[in-house]
C-alpha cells in the first residue's frame, strides 16, 4: 500500500541497454533524476518525489539496473559504472528531455557524479547525498580494501566475492535488511566502541554485528515490507555486482584520473555516517574537485539513510538549491 502522498505517481518502464529501466515520476517542469544506493530502490525517494513535484519539478526516481522492476543482466560486468551512466542518459532521453539535474544517494551519489563527469551535456547539475565525490585515482580499489581492518574483513571485500553475501542475506532478506538499515542509522547504530558493522570477523557474517532488536525511526514495518518484497523477488546478486566492478571502473575511468565535476553541485551528509568521516579529506578537497559546489551540509545526529532519516531538511536544501539553478 503506497503512502497517501504517493498515490499520484506514475510508474513507467523504458527501454535501455540493460533491457528496461523502471521508474516512477511525479510532477511537471525541469527534470530531476533521483538515483538510489544499496540496498534500496526508487522507494527511497518517497519523501522527495511529492515535495519536488510541488516545487515545480518533474521528479523521477529509477530502480537502478539489478534492482526492483529494472532488468538484471546475468553478466557481472554489466554493472560497471559506464553502463549505469548510460542508463541514466537513456532515461533522460526516453522521457523526451535533453538534460536533467541528477541527485544520488550512497552508490547513487557516485553514479550521479560520474554521470555528470562523463555526460556533461546531459547532466547540468548534480546533488550528492551521503557519499562525497572523490575523483578516480590511487591504487586499485581491491588492494585498498584488502588492507583495511587488519584481522577483520572490510564489508566491500566481503561483498566482492560472488555468492558469499548472497548466502548470508537471501535466507532471511527481511531480517538482514532490518539489521543493515539499523546498523547505519543515526538513532540505532551500535554504540561507539562496539564492534564495527562495516567489518566482518574472520569466519563470521556481517549480520553478527547488526542491531537485532530495533528498527530506526524512519523505517516502518510497512516500509520494510516494501524493500524486503523487492529483494525477496529479485535476489541480491544484481545489487552486489556494483561492488564487484570497482576495479573494472578504476580501469574504465583511467582517462578521468583526478578529474573535477564542474557543474553546479550540492552535498549533504550525516555527521554520524562513516562515509563522511572516512572521506573527510574528500570533503575538504571540494574547492578543487567540485568547483561548482553551491553548499555542503553535514546534518547532526544523522546516519547514512539521509533522505529518509531527515526528509524535511534534505528536501529544503534540495529545493533551495534547485530554485537557485539557472532553468
Amino acid at each position: 500500500m503506497a503512502p497517501h502522498h504517493l498515490t499520484d505517481i506514475t510508474h513507467r518502464l523504458i527501454s535501455s541497454s540493460a533491457g528496461r529501466i523502471h521508474l516512477v515520476e511525479q510532477g511537471t517542469g525541469p527534470l530531476v533524476l533521483l538515483v538510489h544506493g544499496f540496498p534500496e530502490s526508487w522507494y527511497s525517494w518517497r519523501h522527495q518525489l511529492p515535495v519536488l513535484a510541488a516545487a515545480g519539478y518533474r521528479a523521477v526516481a529509477i530502480d537502478v539496473r539489478g534492482y526492483g522492476r529494472s532488468s538484471k543482466p546475468a553478466d557481472a560486468a554489466a554493472y560497471r559504472m559506464l553502463d549505469l551512466v548510460e542508463d541514466n542518459a537513456e532515461v533522460v532521453h526516453a522521457l523526451g528531455e535533453e538534460s536533467a539535474v541528477i541527485v544520488g544517494h550512497d552508490w547513487g551519489a557516485t553514479v550521479a557524479a560520474n554521470s555528470a563527469l562523463l555526460r556533461p551535456e546531459v547532466f547540468r547539475a548534480v546533488g550528492l547525498l551521503s557519499v562525497p565525490y572523490a575523483p578516480r585515482g590511487g591504487p586499485r580499489p581491491s588492494e585498498i580494501f584488502s588492507k583495511m581492518g587488519e584481522d577483520e574483513e572490510f564489508y566491500v571485500s566481503y561483498f566482492q566475492q560472488p555468492g558469499r553475501a548472497e548466502a548470508e542475506i537471501e535466507p532471511d532478506v527481511r531480517g538482514w535488511l532490518a539489521g543493515f538499515y539499523a546498523a547505519f542509522s543515526g538513532d540505532t547504530m551500535p554504540a561507539s566502541g562496539a564492534p564495527d558493522p562495516h567489518f566482518v570477523s574472520r569466519g563470521g557474517m556481517l549480520r553478527d554485528r547488526f542491531p537485532a532488536d530495533r528498527l530506526p525511526a524512519w523505517l516502518s514495518e510497512g516500509d520494510l515490507d516494501v524493500y524486503a518484497g523487492e529483494f525477496e523477488r529479485t535476489g541480491l546478486t544484481g545489487p552486489l555486482n556494483r561492488y564487484r566492478n570497482m576495479d573494472r571502473d578504476w580501469e574504465d575511468l583511467a582517462a578521468f584520473d583526478g578529474a573535477p565535476v564542474t557543474q553546479p553541485s550540492v552535498f549533504i551528509g550525516g555527521r554520524l555516517d562513516a562515509s563522511t568521516m572516512w572521506l573527510a579529506d574528500a570533503i575538504n578537497a571540494y574547492p578543487a574537485t567540485l568547483p561548482g559546489l553551491s553548499s555542503s551540509h553535514l546534518l547532526d545526529n544523522c546516519g547514512h539513510w539521509i533522505q529518509q532519516e531527515r526528509p524535511a531538511e534534505v528536501n529544503k536544501i534540495l529545493t533551495d538549491w534547485l530554485t537557485a539553478l539557472p532553468r
